[in-house]
């Protein structure tokens, strides 16, 4: 059972000892390289980073309304009321 377990690693390992670590190692640099150029492709250039931030709009907030009364005014309402009653 162990003799098995051995094997696929063996069996896995193959394409490394065979020259696909170059491939390997030239997979893993394009895995870091595309989402590197392309965020300094985009980050560099002010237009294609307004395009791309128009472009995707997350969140939209909706139309803004009456302020609350600020505390100023809340305590003069308050007192009126006093004197009211």
């Amino acid at each position: 059972s162990t003799g098995e377990g051995v094997e696929e690693v063996w069996e896995m390992n193959r394409s490394l000892r065979n020259g696909g670590a170059a491939l390997e190692a030239f997979k893993f640099g394009l895995y870091l390289a595309v989402p590197v150029c392309l965020t300094v492709m985009v980050a560099y250039n002010p237009d294609m980073l307004n395009k791309v931030i128009k472009n995707r709009t997350y969140v939209v907030y909706p139309p803004e309304g009456p302020r609350p009364p600020s505390n100023e005014e809340l305590w003069e309402k308050i007192r009126k009321d006093k004197e009211k009653s």
